[in-house]
């Protein structure tokens, strides 16, 4: 890098899916006081063009099937960049392509050979010092780059080693890590970093999510770290091997199930609450887990009471949830192991961090009422402001407090449920604000729902849907009631229709909705909301 005239405080991009070239330039940039900045494509039609502009990036570690679009004709800002890397290796076409710009595209393995043969003294970082810009979405469109210094990354990893001496299972240099979740977000970047401070190992899934399992079976981690969709589709995929048992071993199933639950609400842990039924029944979802998890988390959205007990019970291992945002280096709440009571929060206050509601009262939210309800706000040693934007950061900050924009439920013991959203709300007709982002993590639960988006304006007093069905439940529901065609066809069917809509009606009961957040109407859509039609950003 020093030899393309990279200086400290340079910004480095890194582009591509998670692998061992993606955290050994990262930990690079560490070392020689480099910033780095993930580009994910994700955050919508235009991001990566606009992050390699807005933060000025010099070089880019890229993974071979994303060189092209660094080289498109869309991509104006790269001609700014003063040199590409792939993780392996580009093409002669790629290779003339760069050099058309001014960029010249390296081999990995010319990459590590220029260094051998230029080597240097790493350069190391003070404290404040920025490590990393991570962007994300933000309201107006456009990325937001968030500003996180080595220190606060320091910080993290000495609060979780301190939350982790509390139990006496201890963390070993044996622990696997299985990473899949994006490294360019916050969560999985975090808990690498963890991983790599302990000694311990992290392997990197094949790519492909449909074949999760297979890299679970390979790799068999101890550690699994994944949003509510990972969950409900091992959840759906359990219930799908139940479904197919003998009827009578599905009811031994679901007695020794009853027996371990209860045990585990009257206090027993996990591991005491029913060893025969681990043996006799349970031990065999673990297998399908890869035989050696002993921690399971979910964040980035709420995962449903019903699935986080199932997995509590059935996992033979711990289950937690947690609570945080890029801007506080991922969890601000964190919830204890073995603890039934904590199910359906996020828990409480993670290592230095602080906690508190403040009212929102167009939305009748007081914490000083019964229950404590408010905007969720969090302090401690977090992000140092939003790259290239004070006045954005100076409306988050007041007074040292980070204002999330979430609605939280707070109880006397300081436990934390996520309730609502406050950021991107709007009025019914009626007068009545409503956060459809809640909402949408709310509706999604339905089996046969892979997406939806809700909507609603000021100029009416309902609220309605895109739905995006979920294809092989939706083809066993259109079997199941005599239904024929194809995909696309029985989208089409006022039948499926109904059947949705009194799903999202009964899921919007049991989570304790309010009359005007029942969505009334909906519309299906059989193609997956996708970047190339402008739907997801």
């Amino acid at each position: 890098l020093q030899q393309l005239g990279v200086k400290p405080g340079s910004r480095i991009g890194i582009y591509g899916s998670n692998c061992p070239q993606w955290i050994v330039a990262m930990q690079a940039c560490n070392g020689y006081s480099l910033i780095c900045v993930p580009l994910y494509d994700t955050l919508g039609a235009g991001a990566v063009d606009f992050i390699i502009d807005h933060a000025e990036i010099d070089v880019i570690f890229v993974q071979d099937k994303k060189i092209k679009e660094i080289l498109s004709a869309n991509c104006k800002s790269a001609k700014r960049v003063k040199g590409l890397v792939a993780f392996t290796s580009g093409t002669s076409e790629e290779i003339t392509s760069a050099d058309q710009i001014g960029m010249k595209l390296y081999s990995w393995k010319d990459f590590l050979k220029m260094g051998k043969e230029n080597p240097a003294q790493p350069c190391a970082p003070k404290p404040n010092d920025t490590c990393t810009i991570m962007y994300t979405s933000g309201t107006s469109g456009e990325p937001k780059g968030v500003m996180l210094s080595h220190e606060s990354h320091a910080i993290y990893v000495k609060g979780v080693d301190l939350f982790m001496e509390q139990f006496d299972d201890k963390m070993t240099t044996d622990d696997v890590f299985l990473s899949f979740l994006p490294l360019a977000h916050i969560l999985d970047r975090m808990i690498e970093e963890f991983f790599f401070h302990k000694g311990a190992s992290v392997g990197y899934y094949h790519g492909d999510l449909n074949a999760l399992r297979d890299d679970l079976m390979e790799l068999k981690p101890t550690l699994l770290v994944g949003v509510p969709r990972v969950y409900e589709k091992i959840y759906e995929g359990i219930l799908k091997a139940l479904s197919e048992l003998r009827p009578l071993r599905r009811l031994i199933f679901n007695a020794l199930y009853n027996r371990k639950l209860a045990n585990m609400k009257a206090g027993c842990t996990h591991k005491t609450a029913s060893p025969f039924a681990d043996m006799l029944a349970f031990r065999k979802v673990k297998a399908r887990l890869g035989g050696r998890l002993r921690l399971l988390i979910s964040g980035g959205a709420p995962l449903s009471n019903e699935i986080e007990e199932f997995l509590r019970v059935t996992s033979c291992a711990y289950f937690i949830q947690g609570y945080g945002l890029t801007e506080t280096l991922g969890p601000s709440t964190v919830c204890y192991p073995d603890d039934m009571s904590l199910v359906g929060t996020v828990g409480v206050a993670a290592t230095y961090t602080e906690l508190r509601l403040e009212e929102v009262p167009e939305m009748g939210y007081n914490p000083l009422g019964t229950p404590s309800r408010g905007e969720i706000c969090v302090r401690g040693n977090f992000f140092t402001g939003y790259y290239k934007n004070p006045e954005l950061t100076n409306e988050v900050m007041a007074d040292g407090w980070f204002h999330t924009g979430d609605i939280g439920e707070m109880n006397s013991d300081g436990i934390l449920k996520v309730i609502d959203r406050k950021k991107n709300i709007f009025k019914l007709s009626q007068g009545e604000y409503v956060a459809v982002e809640y909402l949408e993590k709310v509706y999604v639960f339905p089996p046969t729902v892979e997406d939806v988006w809700v909507y609603g304006d000021s100029f009416r007093s309902m609220l309605v849907a895109v739905v995006n069905p979920h294809e092989e439940n939706t083809m066993k529901w259109a079997e199941s009631n005599g239904c024929k065609g194809s995909f696309a066809e029985i989208c089409k069917s006022e039948g499926l229709k109904e059947h949705i809509l009194k799903e999202l009606q009964s899921v919007a009961a049991k989570n304790k909705l309010r009359g005007f957040e029942y969505v009334k109407g909906v519309i299906l859509d059989p193609i997956p909301f996708d970047l190339e039609r402008d739907l997801v950003t």
